[in-house]
């Protein structure tokens, strides 16, 4: 069902000479679809910010007053060229994302228009810089992660996934995706129970969750560890945040070339779809609002934890 848009999105990033124009193109033929291309330039280079919003027939973007949903590709490029040749592991997330976009735009040309607007961010970059970690080097970026979310998070998003390439790690030992539990507002939440149930429905399997830690959702640049910068976008919103890994058994470096598994990242479009599909609509939440209620009635406010600490860094 989605298998043919993750090819050719990834046909189309698989190239040193890509910009977000050449993203753009996908979507002309949909006259609904607005496609906004960026070029940003930092200390190590530029990259192209694409927004795609897909607008619901009760949108906010028409007048009406469905729930937008949004969904950010992260990464810190989707090549590192020219010490790697090839599209590299971390362009999953942007393939992840673009994919989605495509498949609901063309969705809607046949007659299947959601209820809320979705809108789409990432950012194309196929000459990346690389950078130290541990136990794999990651991808870096020629911007740091406050502009990555100044163009990425978008104020309309009221509910968001990230997805991200997570395979430089020991820590998830499966390969396919994987969801995190629900941040919001510097507090870790339980795992939606609605998604995992549309995993489960989506990937055929039982649904995979991943552990995060509280240096995970603070901001890059406090010198903290972090899994990657997959819930980056929970410290720059009020919206409630779901990480969607794409995973493997072995450790993947981010800047490894040959690691990139259509079907896993078939697997992240389909999940994002049906979480557009159910969170538009109304019968998905990412997280329970009475629940939260009652945290911050007998804890207090954890909103320090999106700002304290946070500097320009690379990602």
């Amino acid at each position: 069902m989605v298998l043919k848009q993750t090819l050719t999105v990834l046909e189309t990033l698989d190239s040193a000479y890509v910009t977000g124009e050449n993203v753009k193109e996908l979507f002309s033929q949909f006259s609904n679809v607005t496609v906004t291309v960026q070029t940003v330039t930092g200390e190590k280079g530029s990259t192209d910010f694409v927004k795609i919003v897909i607008p619901g027939s009760n949108g906010k973007s028409q007048g009406g007053n469905a729930a937008t949903f949004g969904i950010i590709g992260r990464l810190g490029g989707i090549g590192a060229r020219p010490s790697r040749i090839g599209l590299v592991s971390d362009a999953d997330g942007a393939i992840a994302a673009v994919a989605s976009a495509l498949k609901l735009a063309e969705m809607q040309i046949k007659g299947d228009t959601l209820l809320g607007d979705v809108i789409v961010t990432t950012h194309i970059c196929p000459d990346a810089p690389t950078r130290p970690h541990e136990p794999v080097d990651f991808m870096d970026s020629p911007v740091d992660i406050l502009t990555m979310n100044k163009y990425e998070v978008v104020p309309e998003m009221e509910a968001v996934i990230s997805i991200d390439t997570t395979k430089g790690n020991r820590v998830i030992n499966h390969k396919g995706i994987a969801i995190s539990p629900t941040v919001k507002e510097g507090y870790i939440l339980r795992v939606s129970d609605d998604l995992l149930r549309i995993m489960e429905m989506t990937t055929g399997q039982l649904a995979v969750t991943f552990p995060i830690t509280t240096q995970d959702i603070t901001p890059y640049g406090n010198d903290l560890y972090h899994i990657n910068s997959i819930l980056q976008p929970a410290v720059a919103t009020e919206a409630p945040v779901v990480g969607v890994a794409i995973t493997a058994q072995s450790v993947v470096p981010g800047c490894g070339t040959g690691a990139s598994h259509e079907t896993d990242i078939a697997d992240a479009v389909r999940f994002a779809v049906e979480v557009a599909k159910e969170t538009t609509n109304g019968t998905c939440q990412l997280y329970s609002e009475d629940e939260f209620t009652k945290i911050e009635e007998l804890y207090g406010s954890m909103k320090r934890l999106q700002t304290m600490g946070q500097k320009a860094s690379q990602q």
